[in-house]
């Protein structure tokens, strides 16, 4: 019922294209690769995460360790692998290149995955936070191999305050590398990126009932959880792809008005990253037929991967228009 499989975009098979829209890109290093679960002859569905996601989005027989999004993606799940067919990309990042790596690029690259799994057309990209950009870039460049977009915590254009933030981000890794301290500088603009994800509100409520004026316990509820998570980033994280894959974020832009391919926007009202009226200037703009769901969470950009009940039925709903599913 599942199977994995492993691609470069500069495989000789992805060159040579079955439709000429599909255009291998052929990136140098690292090779882009995708993971493809789900049962042959099942409508296919394009899942894209975070910087951080991985080709591997959920757990299958070919791999049984828990992916990216595993709550979401799986048998019996919103997005249901008995029904639909999932594939999922590494993103690529260009680091033999002098030209930065686009939102524009990781599209290419997934047209030339799917490309190689003989896959003319997709129920749906579903996009979030940086592949929700890449989305958008796949419904510019290829709108008639994508049936619709659902595009989670992710605009047109990166927030000039996002932006702000990440270039901070990019500084302090550099200042670690060239102090020799290339794993703590990774680590720490991890932790300041995490406060970015998540709203105010989550983080009072780590503090919550607690002596305020006991800054060792403070430290213990906000300071260790930001370490922890930096630290276990960095372990799988070097420099030159984490500062690629920031820059692509803040170099993002596409015309709303360019993408035509049905699209519904779901945005988190507590998102520091993209804030809602951005969303709303997205769906407002799209040039296709297009749909806003607002929706409330602690977690704020973070809520796709953390409180993921609250966006799945959604997705579910999304992906079950217009298309029979495997009975």
């Amino acid at each position: 019922m599942s199977a994995t499989a492993l691609v470069a975009p500069d495989d000789p098979r992805v060159s040579s294209a079955r439709d000429s829209s599909y255009r291998s890109v052929g990136f140098d290093s690292p090779p882009a690769r995708y993971e493809i679960i789900g049962p042959p002859g099942a409508p296919v569905v394009a899942v894209l995460g975070g910087i951080s996601a991985s080709r591997h989005v959920a757990s299958s027989a070919s791999d049984s360790s828990p992916g990216w999004w595993e709550d979401v993606v799986g048998p019996d799940r919103a997005i249901d692998t008995r029904q639909f067919r999932v594939i999922c990309i590494d993103y690529a990042t260009n680091q033999s290149r002098t030209d930065p790596v686009t939102t524009t690029d990781q599209a290419e690259a997934l047209a030339a995955a799917l490309d190689h799994a003989g896959v003319r057309r997709v129920q749906a990209v579903v996009g979030a936070s940086y592949g929700g950009m890449v989305a958008l870039a796949f419904g510019v460049k290829f709108p008639a191999h994508a049936k619709r977009l659902i595009v989670i915590s992710a605009a047109h254009e990166s927030d000039p305050i996002a932006t702000a933030l990440r270039h901070l981000q990019r500084r302090v890794v550099a200042l670690g590398t060239a102090a020799g301290r290339e794993r703590d500088g990774l680590a720490i603009a991890r932790g300041i990126a995490m406060t970015s994800y998540l709203t105010a509100r989550h983080f009072e409520e780590r503090i919550a009932g607690c002596d305020r004026s006991d800054s060792r316990l403070v430290e213990d509820r906000i300071g260790n959880y930001l370490k922890t998570r930096g630290e276990q980033f960095a372990e799988q994280w070097t420099p030159e792809r984490y500062n690629a894959l920031s820059l692509s974020l803040d170099l993002h832009q596409i015309r709303p008005e360019d993408v035509t391919v049905p699209t519904t926007v779901i945005a988190i009202s507590g998102d520091r990253l993209v804030p809602i009226a951005q969303s709303r200037e997205l769906a407002r703009r799209l040039g296709g037929p297009s749909q806003l769901i607002e929706l409330d969470s602690s977690l704020g950009h973070d809520a796709f991967l953390g409180d993921s009940s609250r966006i799945a039925p959604f997705v579910n709903e999304l992906l079950r228009l217009g298309v029979e599913v495997l009975s």
